[in-house]
C-alpha cells in the first residue's frame, strides 16, 4: 500500500492539537491538506478516532465519498463530496478532542484512506467497523497524529 502525505497548517504530526478545535473550545474541525493519491481510487474515506478513550477508541470524525481529486479541506469544513456520519458525541461532523479532565494525554489518529471501490457503513458506525469495512479495498493511506489533553 502507498503512502498518502497528511497534514495540518493547525498542528504537526505528534504536536498538540489548539483548543480551537476542541471540545472546550470553538470545537470547529482543522484544516487538512493531502497528497499523492493514487490513480484508479473511487473515494477517499477520512477517520479521526481516539484510541486512549476510556471505553475504547472514540470516533470523533468520519467521512466517506470524498472527491479523490480534491487535495484538503479547510477549517471547520466539509470534505468536497463526503458524507459526514454521527460521531462518538450522537453529532454528524466533526466532533473535537474532550478528553476527561486528568486522564492524561491523548493522541488523536487522522486517518485518510484511498479506497478502490466504495462501501457500505449503515446507521452509526464504530471505529472497529469502518477498520473492517476498509480492509481490503484501501489503495493507499495516510496518518496524522495530534496530542490534547485536560
Amino acid at each position: 500500500m502507498t503512502e498518502i502525505e497528511l497534514r495540518s497548517v493547525a498542528f504537526n504530526d505528534h504536536a498538540a492539537i489548539p483548543r480551537r478545535h476542541s471540545g472546550e473550545g470553538d470545537d470547529v474541525s482543522p484544516p487538512l491538506t493531502w497528497s499523492a493519491v493514487p490513480d484508479g481510487t473511487s473515494e477517499l474515506v477520512l477517520l479521526c478516532e481516539d484510541p486512549d478513550a476510556p471505553g475504547g477508541s472514540f470516533l470523533h470524525w468520519l467521512v466517506t465519498g470524498i472527491d479523490p481529486g480534491s487535495s484538503g479541506v479547510a477549517e471547520g469544513e466539509s470534505p468536497h463530496g463526503g458524507q459526514e456520519w454521527p460521531n462518538g458525541f450522537g453529532r454528524v461532523g466533526w466532533g473535537g478532542p474532550m478528553p476527561p479532565p486528568g486522564h492524561g494525554v491523548h493522541r488523536y489518529f487522522f486517518r485518510l484512506w484511498a479506497v478502490s471501490e466504495s462501501f457500505s457503513l449503515h446507521g452509526k458506525p464504530t471505529v472497529d467497523a469502518v477498520h473492517r469495512a476498509v480492509r481490503g479495498h484501501e489503495l493507499a493511506g495516510g496518518t496524522l497524529v495530534g496530542t490534547y489533553q485536560r
